[in-house]
């Protein structure tokens, strides 16, 4: 059953009215209280109905949310718990809410790169405890892909604030290619992961076109002053990236018709799970295999994508792209011949 947060606020405070035994509460002073608590909470100045306070009761007396509250009217007027040692906040958790619970604790354990969840590890640890104690130890049934070995993921939420905040960041990057290291000023536009590496799209100061760089690659980051920012006027990232596999591209960077034959085998993995999201099938054989076509941009991504089917997949065109991955094949193949 779905909850809202202002049910659940009302709920409490009509809780923490009833656990009060010196004091005897009317149904007109929990109204009152809980329509001063929902405008110090939340701002809410028109109050609450009699007939939503009593409908909050009688859902609390039931079992639709696991409360079972032992609600009882004394003198046909005064409302109180049976039980002086009751509170909602005592009800153990139904055996859907520990499932749903553990779930979302496995899936927060894997957002490691926000500080936000960094900051909130002692809070996993201690729901974690506490789910242990309600139910019996069981193996997780989330296991998401991660990489505990991988760099850059402390510089993600630097990162992320400066795009926020539009805060230019003073760089210092190493790439693969370089041997010393390099420093400038960037204006930072988009974080973007891939295959659980992390990007950051970004504009060089001195620079007139995006730049894509790893944040496995970054060495230091400095914020520099605010003033200096300059907004990213391009066209919004969703379509810019629309006819991409991963993050190589440039701005002049357009979409080619792409032709793949696939064989029999991998066909339903292909149909099932498209390359990308332009893909069509053209064609399907009489002996299983199919004809597709994607419509992306031809990047490293792109072939190690094709290559990573092996001799699966055949490039039909364009031509530029079948050169390039002969000739990568065959660079492959006499690497096992010398041997």
């Amino acid at each position: 059953m779905s909850i809202n947060k202002l049910a659940l606020i009302r709920y409490k405070i009509i809780d923490n009215c009833l656990r009060q035994t010196h004091r005897k509460w009317t149904l007109e002073d929990l109204i009152e209280r809980v329509s001063e608590g929902l405008y110090e909470l939340e701002g809410i100045h028109n109050g609450v109905s009699t007939r939503t306070i009593q409908g909050d009761i009688q859902l609390m007396r039931s079992n639709k949310l696991g409360y079972n509250a032992p609600i009882v009217v004394i003198k046909r007027k005064f409302y109180t718990y049976g039980d002086p040692n009751y509170s909602i906040s005592n009800t153990p958790f139904s055996d859907s809410d520990l499932s749903k619970m553990r779930d979302a604790v496995d899936i927060l354990k894997h957002l490691n790169g926000f500080a936000y969840f960094e900051e909130m590890s002692d809070i996993i640890a201690r729901l974690e405890n506490n789910l242990s104690k309600q139910e019996d130890i069981s193996p997780s049934c989330i296991q998401m892909e991660s990489n505990k070995l991988l760099k850059g993921l402390n510089w993600i939420t630097p990162i992320h604030k400066a795009i926020r905040e539009q805060i230019p960041l003073l760089i210092t990057y190493k790439s693969f290619k370089s041997k010393t290291e390099q420093e400038a000023v960037y204006f930072a536009y988009l974080l973007k992961e891939y295959r659980n590496r992390w990007f950051v799209i970004c504009k060089p100061k001195k620079g007139k076109t995006l730049v894509t760089l790893a944040l496995d690659r970054i060495v230091d980051i400095d914020e520099m002053a605010k003033a200096g920012y300059v907004p990213y006027e391009g066209i919004d990232f969703e379509r810019y990236y629309a006819d991409t596999i991963g993050v190589t591209k440039s701005e002049k960077d357009r979409g080619h018709r792409v032709i793949l034959q696939v064989e029999s085998y991998n066909a339903p993995y292909v149909i099932t799970k498209p390359i990308h999201s332009s893909q069509q099938i053209l064609k399907t054989e009489e002996d299983g295999s199919i004809l597709i076509r994607l419509d992306v941009v031809l990047n490293f991504e792109l072939e190690r994508e094709i290559l990573g089917f092996g001799e699966c997949i055949k490039v039909l065109a364009p031509k530029i792209l079948r050169d390039r991955i002969k000739r990568r094949s065959y660079t492959m193949l006499q690497q096992y011949l010398v041997e």
